[in-house]
């Protein structure tokens, strides 16, 4: 399969596996770091870095986002090398460049910040969840909402802008009324972005457990979903348009970085347990710190790759792609497949214009309000047996 657009990855996904702690919901590839092989790590990093770029070089690069665990547990020094080497391997018009890294509130003193700063980085993703003490208790987390302040404080005082935070509903004892003073609070800080997940109880987790033994008190279905109903109202009213289904954004602040994911556009992904996508193939690294790291010193360190079908390419352009509220374009489609969406896909199309989940636009097909609250199903209406 031969995908027209953007063949060589414009994007950068890069994975920094430490935490501070283990929150009880995630099933990230994250690692408590006290003990960890921090610097060799980084070394490995390069090494993958190195390896990767010689496979494919990279062309102009439009968006490099950081993630975790928690990028921000690394020293001020450290920050700084590991900085030095994304600029190195994956150079970039720092007047162009969306270069995000996800922090934890707590973990950014000025000098980090600084590092930060200094190293290219124009915006950064923090993972507030809630601000409600009580329940960041009960989720694991460590901050407090004291820390939230300081820390959005600390980011502007060292000249950052362009900054999101991540909340969460949908959690345990959490009440629609909980939400509604955590909205209150978040958007009195007058952020451009705002990215707000319900809680999925994954696998390999504490909640997991808590679960299968009917000691995890989550909300009812229906209040789950008057918090969604609530959200998107508060966040219309302040002014914030809804541009994909879990994120929000004042006007020219939408991740562009994350839009390449839901507009399914290649993009190189590097650490430990990373996923990437290019050449019409996805991979995804070793897990382990150092299963990781030893295998960097032989080549990449894939765990496992394999060849995207043009079915399956086809039905990921719908799936990740619906998520935006713009929704698809068919000339985007015809771009990267050759053919036509509407012909592709005549019978699903059919179907969810029918039962008023989708409706047709100039350029191509979006979400109903009604598709909207009913994602998943629309969604899932794309794979094809």
């Amino acid at each position: 399969m031969t995908l027209t657009a953007a063949a060589t990855p414009q994007a950068v996904y890069i994975h920094i596996p430490f935490c501070t702690n283990k929150c009880h919901y995630c099933d990230f590839n994250s690692y408590v770091l006290k003990g960890q092989p921090v610097m060799d790590y980084l070394d490995a990093l390069e090494r993958e870095m190195e390896a990767t770029v010689k496979l494919a070089p990279p062309g102009e690069i439009e968006t490099i986002f950081v993630g975790g665990g928690t990028p921000t547990v690394l020293l001020p020094e450290q920050m700084e090398h590991f900085l030095k080497l994304v600029r190195t391997y994956f150079p970039a018009d720092p007047e162009r460049v969306e270069f995000s890294m996800e922090a934890n509130p707590g973990t950014t003193d000025a000098d980090k910040l600084a590092a930060m700063k200094a190293g290219g980085v124009n915006r950064i993703s923090f993972g507030v969840q809630s601000f409600d003490n009580g329940l960041l208790a009960e989720i694991g987390r460590i901050h407090n909402t004291d820390d939230v302040y300081r820390s959005l404080e600390n980011a502007r005082r060292a000249g950052f802008t362009n900054m999101s935070i991540d909340l969460m509903f949908g959690l345990p004892k959490q009440t629609v009324e909980l939400m509604e003073a955590t909205l209150r609070e978040a958007l009195a800080l007058n952020l451009p972005h705002y990215s707000i997940y319900s809680l999925k109880v994954e696998e390999n987790t504490l909640f997991h457990t808590l679960f299968h033994k009917n000691q995890l008190p989550l909300p009812t279905e229906e209040e789950e979903l008057d918090m969604y109903v609530l959200i998107m109202q508060r966040l219309k009213d302040a002014g914030y348009g809804q541009y994909e289904i879990s994120n929000f954004a004042k006007p020219g602040f939408e991740s562009r970085h994350n839009s390449m994911y839901w507009r399914n556009r290649y993009y190189y992904g590097l650490g430990a347990g990373a996923h990437g996508y290019r050449s019409g193939r996805r991979h995804v690294n070793i897990k382990g710190v150092q299963p990781y790291i030893d295998a960097t010193r032989h080549g990449l360190p894939e765990l496992e790759s394999f060849d995207v079908s043009r079915q399956e390419a086809m039905e990921d352009f719908m799936m990740v792609g619906l998520r935006l509220l713009a929704g698809v374009r068919e000339a985007d489609f015809a771009q990267q497949f050759g053919t036509s969406l509407a012909a592709t896909f005549a019978p699903q199309l059919q179907r969810l214009l029918g039962q008023g989940l989708l409706e047709r636009t100039a350029e191509g097909f979006r979400l109903t309000p009604q598709g909207v609250l009913l994602g998943n199903e629309v969604f899932g209406s794309f794979l094809v047996d």
